[in-house]
């Protein structure tokens, strides 16, 4: 016999030792059975419903209240609908909490920390999270927005510059509406990577507009003369001189004073004063490289050159983004082939490891990102190419071709090590060279330091530009005051690349502590013997096997690399077909 007892604050359920009648069709206890209620006295009918069902079982079930869907729901979940006895026990006694049910979602320790590393992924460099929102939402609605442009609305006007890759004119609307001046424009007719170009050149409009001359339209302008076409890009004019032209001057670095300023300061020329004009100049840089890489922009040919003095920020600013390698999404990467000029590029070359296989499409390689990104530190290599115009900088010696490709010489017999050189050229250095070594040995050479620590062989020992812009060489304000987000930055950058090189040693100190004899280490003879031991190989059928196996898998995956890079460059051709406008 089932009993039932309701009691406050809680309700237990018992069920009855069954008798089952043998069936020829068993059937579940609650389907096509009758239910039926049965009122009872006055106390039970106004605490308790008691249900009964008719055969082969019998099950009694007592609940607070006097709501009979509470009632049927209470004896739903505490039995099982349709469960069989070989899966719930005849006679068990099933006890349900009354403590309310969770509304919202239980925060774990472990959950915790799988959510902050999920969104710690997802915001890291590149920036998986901002890449999808970028290519999905906000390049989708700035080309429904923005302005468009045929090449009949342009006057060509000066010809600022020819290069390798195209021709720059500064141009005119042929309109000339009221809002812009005559010559306000900058056009440049990419013979080659144009389309590579306007993709970089949105992409900064959109992520870090003030790292960039602004960028205002691109198309692809079809040529039935040249048999292809060429592309059309289109700048608001910034200014002429670049950070070359400056270098060139003998007034250099007091001429960019002027510009930066507007007018010259009336204080004796020095050091001092030259130190804070190039610590200026070389925050703006940082600060634009730094807003290119943090959206997975790698520009690979950072040199003078392609730094132009902008006369409306009064600030420097990056241009030609034609070599620049889009890491988010793999636009413009192709493993074993590299873009650079040689006098500022870093000794890798690549900017990725050479094994690292062609962009997959560009949802994989946006979701790739981050890990690739870690791997391979490919920012590192435009820190390479900004070290060295720290160095013409400093050096009046080193701002000529002639003058930098000699130091590049010397500076690979040292190995790449500034130290070393520095060592072998103090002695007999120049005039110029003694004036360099002074003007970086200001405030305890921190100018120094930080030269070394961009200028190195190795790519991941080289600091970063987040790194580099919380080096203490920065700590003075400089020519212009920082705006509240730059100062925000700084602060963030400060904090989270704090130089934890003393933490380091403490900890070798101490183990190296306890590496001494009397302590249970090797003696100084053990571990000359340890390092003239030569493992044995052994050869074996077996290890034979499996090393042929090896290399015909290694065969088979550069087949299949080959064929997917192939595969990769014919879908990229059609897909930029897609996203640049065309002029018929």
């Amino acid at each position: 016999m089932a009993a039932a007892v309701a009691a406050a604050g809680g309700v237990s359920i018992g069920v009855s030792k069954l008798q089952p009648r043998h069936l020829k069709h068993p059937t579940s206890p609650f389907l096509g059975k009758k239910i039926r209620f049965k009122h009872k006295s006055a106390f039970e009918s106004a605490y308790c419903w008691r249900v009964s069902i008719k055969n082969p079982r019998r099950v009694l079930v007592s609940a607070l209240g006097t709501e009979l869907i509470d009632v049927v729901h209470n004896l739903f979940v505490g039995v099982g609908v349709g469960l069989p006895c070989t899966v719930m026990e005849c006679g068990d006694i099933i006890y349900r909490s009354t403590l309310p049910k969770p509304n919202g979602l239980t925060l774990t320790i472990p959950g915790a920390i799988l959510a902050l590393g999920t969104l710690s992924y997802l915001w890291a460099t590149p920036g998986v999270a901002p890449g999808f929102f970028d290519m999905f939402i906000l390049a989708f609605v700035e080309r429904i927005f923005r302005p468009t442009f045929r090449k009949d609305d342009f006057v060509l006007g000066k010809k600022l510059g020819e290069g390798a890759f195209g021709v720059v004119y500064r141009v005119a609307l042929a309109k000339n509406p009221s809002e812009k001046k005559e010559g306000d424009l900058v056009l440049k007719k990419a013979t080659e990577y144009g389309a590579v170009e306007i993709w970089m050149n949105e992409r900064v409009r959109r992520a870090c507009a003030n790292s960039c001359a602004d960028f205002v339209y691109g198309f692809l302008e079809n040529s039935s003369k040249k048999g292809g076409g060429e592309y059309w890009l289109i700048w608001k004019f910034e200014g002429e001189a670049t950070l070359a032209d400056l270098m060139q001057s003998k007034d250099f670095p007091y001429n960019v004073e002027r510009m930066i300023l507007g007018e010259g300061q009336q204080l004796p020329k020095g050091l001092e004063r030259e130190n804070r004009i190039i610590q200026t100049i070389m925050r703006q840089l940082l600060f634009a490289l730094d807003s290119l890489h943090s959206t997975g922009i790698v520009h690979r040919d950072i040199k003078p050159q392609n730094i132009i003095f902008s006369e409306g920020s009064r600030t420097f600013k990056i241009i030609d983004l034609g070599a620049a390698a889009d890491l988010r999404v793999g636009i413009n990467y192709i493993p074993k082939e590299f873009l650079l000029d040689p006098r500022y590029a870093a000794p890798e070359q690549y900017i990725m490891s050479t094994q690292t296989p062609s962009a997959p499409s560009a949802p994989v390689a946006t979701a790739l990102s981050p890990v690739l990104w870690q791997m391979n530190l490919p920012d590192r290599f435009d820190i390479y190419s900004t070290g060295l115009i720290f160095l013409q900088m400093a050096f009046p010696a080193m701002r000529t071709d002639s003058g930098l490709i000699q130091f590049n010489r010397q500076l690979k017999r040292c190995d790449y090590d500034l130290v070393a050189w520095r060592k072998s050229v103090e002695p007999r250095a120049s005039a110029d060279l003694r004036k360099g070594f002074e003007l970086l040995g200001l405030d305890e050479g921190i100018g120094w330091e930080l030269l070394t620590s961009m200028v190195r062989y190795k790519a991941r020992q080289r600091t970063s530009a987040k790194a580099a812009l919380a080096h203490p060489y920065f700590d003075r304000e400089g020519l212009l005051a920082l705006s509240l987000v730059q100062k925000l930055r700084l602060q963030f950058f400060r904090a989270t690349q704090q130089d934890y090189t003393e933490a380091a040693n403490w900890i070798i100190q101490l183990m190296a502590k306890s590496g001494t004899e009397q302590d249970g280490g090797f003696t100084e003879a053990q571990l000359l013997e340890l390092k003239e031991i030569v493992p044995k190989k052994k050869a074996s059928p077996e290890r034979n096997a499996l090393a042929s196996i090896l290399k015909v898998q290694r065969k088979i995956l550069k087949t299949l690399n080959e064929s997917m890079d192939e595969f990769s460059r014919r879908s990229k051709s059609l897909w930029w077909s897609r996203w640049i406008p065309r002029e018929e």
